[in-house]
């Protein structure tokens, strides 16, 4: 959906070159042409951004920003005919994002709103981490609760044989050389020798054994690890 974008300056002239450059821009505009005109807009339209004129007769753009603040958060930029360091200040103390002096380069304001409302849009949320159960056999490994099971038995790992065994998992057709399970298992800048590495799947297997499983961890020679079957014993 394209930008709603309320336009706000009581110079008919400005308005429309304001409102050429947005809409080339790709943007759709609602014009008002003083105060109280622009509250009423605001109301009907719901803009995601309000360009307004501070220097406007009766209801001036810092009033018409004021109220706005008072139930919205919607971006403001904006514009006054005198580049006095007052109005720039008040303007954004009272809840302006940005401000423009007259005469503005048409381009240069599109580009300032681009950026408002690009800083305005919310990230998306970052997807929760994936909640099924890795499987293999009668092998679980949960990562979100850290928990391994086999066959509804929970097992012990520590965290880097939670590590170990959940990069196999993930790949179960793959073979994992060391350098590669010590570069998943392990915090980067850590080094461990081929000795650690061999005694974490020792380790493991010895585990998975006194749950039942007699095929956790498979060795193929010369290259590296794979996960095993993960069935149990009979």
């Amino acid at each position: 959906m394209p930008h709603r974008i309320l336009v706000v300056d009581d110079e008919p002239h400005i308005r429309e070159v304001i409102c050429f450059a947005l809409d080339r821009a790709g943007m759709t505009t609602t014009t008002a042409h003083d105060g109280t005109d622009a509250l009423a807009r605001f109301g009907e339209t719901c803009p995601d951004l309000i360009i307004l004129d501070i220097g406007m007769p009766e209801t001036d753009g810092l009033e018409v920003c004021r109220q706005v603040r008072k139930t919205s958060d919607v971006p403001i930029l904006f514009l006054s005919a005198r580049d006095e360091e007052i109005d720039r200040v008040l303007g954004l103390e009272i809840g302006g994002d940005d401000y423009v002096t007259k005469p503005f380069s048409p381009r240069e304001l599109v580009a300032r709103v681009n950026v408002i409302l690009k800083r305005a849009t919310p990230r998306p949320a970052m997807p929760e981490p994936e909640a099924t159960p890795l499987l293999r056999g009668a092998l679980a490994l949960h990562p979100l609760s850290h928990l391994a099971t086999f066959d509804g038995v929970q097992i012990s790992l520590t965290a880097i044989e939670f590590e170990i065994i959940k990069a196999l998992l993930s790949r179960p057709e793959m073979v994992f050389n060391r350098d590669r399970i010590m570069a998943l298992a392990y915090s980067p800048n850590t080094h461990v020798s081929d000795r650690t590495i061999d005694s974490h799947i020792r380790n493991i297997r010895a585990k998975l054994a006194l749950a039942g499983c007699d095929s956790a961890i498979d060795t193929v020679h010369g290259v590296g690890f794979r996960i095993g079957r993960c069935e149990a014993s009979r």
